[in-house]
C-alpha cells in the first residue's frame, strides 16, 4: 500500500510539473483560483467565530 501512495504522489508532482512548463497562463489561473477559494474559506470561518462572540 505503501508503494501505490508514493506511485501516485510522483504523478501527481510529474502531472503538475508538466502543466506548468506546457501552459503557464493556465497553471497560474488554476492557483489564483485556489488561493481564492482558500481565502474565501477562511473568511467565513472568521466571519461564523466573530458572529458567535457577539
Amino acid at each position: 500500500m505503501g508503494q501505490a501512495k508514493k506511485i501516485a504522489l510522483y504523478m501527481v508532482i510529474v502531472f503538475v510539473l508538466y502543466t506548468i512548463i506546457t501552459s503557464p497562463e493556465r497553471a497560474a489561473d488554476l492557483v489564483q483560483v485556489g488561493f481564492e477559494g482558500i481565502s474565501s474559506a477562511a473568511q467565513g470561518i472568521g466571519d461564523f467565530m466573530t458572529e458567535l462572540v457577539k
